[in-house]
């Protein structure tokens, strides 16, 4: 008999790793999520980077759990790894982790947003899995 996973939504969201969507004008938008064990850093037991990237590769928004968050003068939290940056440089702030669905709709919310400010048409024109492009630098 089929069980049906504890979590259908983290399944659907570990189906996006090595995934690009592509938008006009060469914006792009990159997933790399892997289930790992879970620590202090990364309760949920996931390794993540959704990225937003313009034409020339430059990272416009990201959402990621690469390392922890330098101390926030707002929260005063640094022991969680989730954050997201809102530009480049910037070093990231503390992104509240709740489920791998509202992860999903925090960064695509935030993605329309920057996709709008640059006056780039929300459709995804083509959408690419891993070993199917080159990395972006």
């Amino acid at each position: 008999m089929y069980k049906v996973p504890a979590d259908h939504t983290l399944e659907f969201l570990l189906a996006f790793d090595g995934r690009r969507h592509w938008y006009e004008r060469g914006y792009c938008l990159k997933f790399e999520i892997k289930r790992i064990e879970p620590t202090s850093l990364r309760p949920h037991g996931l390794r993540y980077s959704f990225t937003l990237h313009d034409p020339t590769g430059k990272r416009l928004i990201g959402f990621d759990n690469a390392h922890a968050v330098r101390r926030s003068r707002r929260t005063g939290n640094s022991s969680a790894a989730d954050h997201w940056h809102s530009t480049r440089i910037d070093a990231g702030r503390p992104y509240l982790f709740k489920s791998a669905d509202a992860l999903l709709e925090d960064f695509f919310r935030e993605a329309e947003l920057m996709l709008m400010e640059c006056g780039v048409p929300l459709d995804v024109v083509t959408t690419e899995d891993r070993g199917d492009v080159n990395e972006i630098v």
